[in-house]
């Protein structure tokens, strides 16, 4: 194929990946009610598992914890003509995306595929698979740890008792989004780290030799997807520390078999 035909294929593959977010996200703005009271506005709520979980724990430590409480001492408001029907597209657009996901990865690799190896295609097969579960376990970790964490921080924390706190409702939605989203591509760290070692950018020795300076990153990414309290930058920063050393085994064993096949071929 010509560099032309490249560019139309790549157009196509956009085309049909947006077609999967807009009939995605159709059907996330049919059922928005939904999303928003139980999704969405799940983590302001006190029954929220991560809550009734940590009070739990406290309790069992006879620490004394807002995540005990009855409700949170803020409310959600709307300031502009248009901010709630506003939120409630860019809300569908988002989980459109979340959930067509596998289906735009499978699109990427239909493009990516055509150039690999039949043998590189063959032990590729679960990258579909694997980058979804990623990508999905870190959407549920942002959302049932770090926003509920941010909300808890956040939402208690007050300067005087003449303030009170009236949350605007984008402000709001972009907390819980960014920590669920954020999250969701940072897991995707192991499948990027794959390929980059496959194209020789990476190497084992190298993400050895420049630890110390990806637990610096990973703290500074904690603080910036996190409230600004130690726990919960600890909390974040352990999952992606092991997702770095898995990235570290993946790209040992991606030079590992690409040594193996320069030896067969010698």
């Amino acid at each position: 194929m010509s560099f032309l035909d490249h560019l139309e294929d790549l157009r196509w593959h956009l085309i049909r990946s947006t077609l999967a977010i807009v009939i995605a996200g159709t059907g996330a703005f049919i059922f928005s009610r939904f999303i928003f009271d139980e999704i969405i506005f799940g983590p302001k709520k006190m029954t929220f598992p991560t809550y009734k979980y940590l009070c739990k724990i406290s309790q069992f430590f006879d620490f004394e914890s807002t995540f005990c409480a009855e409700s949170f001492p803020f409310t959600i408001q709307n300031r502009t003509m248009g901010g709630q029907f506003s939120a409630d597209i860019w809300t569908a657009i988002y989980a459109g995306l979340v959930i067509a996901f596998p289906y735009i990865i499978y699109q990427l690799w239909s493009f990516i595929s055509p150039g690999l190896h039949p043998n590189e295609r063959k032990h590729s097969k679960g990258f579909i698979l694997v980058t979804s579960f990623l990508f999905f376990l870190g959407v549920l970790f942002g959302y049932y740890v770090i926003t509920p964490l941010s909300i808890n921080f956040l939402g208690t924390y007050t300067v005087s008792s003449e303030i009170t706190n009236e949350i605007d409702l984008s402000s709001y939605i972009s907390l819980v989004r960014s920590s669920s989203l954020a999250s969701g591509f940072v897991f995707e760290l192991p499948i990027i780290m794959y390929f980059l070692t496959k194209v020789g950018i990476v190497t084992p020795q190298i993400l050895k030799k420049y630890r110390k300076f990806a637990l610096v990153i990973i703290l500074i990414l904690s603080a910036i997807i996190t409230p600004p309290d130690v726990a919960s930058q600890v909390i974040v920063a352990i999952p992606i520390l092991i997702l770095y050393q898995i990235s570290i085994y993946i790209s040992a064993v991606v030079v590992r078999n690409q040594n193996r096949k320069t030896k067969q071929n010698v």
